[in-house]
């Protein structure tokens, strides 16, 4: 059974820091794209960041470019999103996500989804 749990999720002021995680357990492929989406109220799910864990090879949605960084921990089962200069255009529910590619998630053609972890951001 695959299992994604994501962490790290919480209440911070305009300009701050976050740190969200997410482990997945039971997924038996080495070779994967894990992502980070998020969706915000009456809005559509949009995505973050994606890895694709053999290669470290990372790739972000303009609107975090710079201020998110993603990174994996070393047992490759782990993702972790820093989220910096926050905006409260980055309030949402965040959720990670996996796949064997990142497309396959990006078009939700398949993959398996964690239950999501809220993140706001007040002005």
């Amino acid at each position: 059974q695959v299992q994604l749990v994501e962490s790290g999720g919480g209440s911070v002021q305009a300009e701050g820091s976050l740190r969200l995680s997410c482990v997945v357990s039971g997924y038996g492929y080495s070779s994967k794209c894990m992502a980070w989406f998020r969706q915000a109220a009456a809005k559509e799910r949009e995505g973050v960041a994606e890895v694709y864990t053999d290669y470290g090879s990372t790739q972000y949605a303009d609107f975090v470019t710079g201020r998110f960084t993603l990174s994996q921990g070393t047992d490759k089962n782990t993702t972790y999103l820093e989220m910096n200069s926050l905006k409260p255009e980055d309030t949402a529910m965040y959720y990670c996500a996996v796949a064997m590619s990142c497309w396959d998630l990006r078009e939700r053609a398949s993959g398996y989804w964690g239950q999501g972890t809220q993140v706001t951001v007040t002005s």
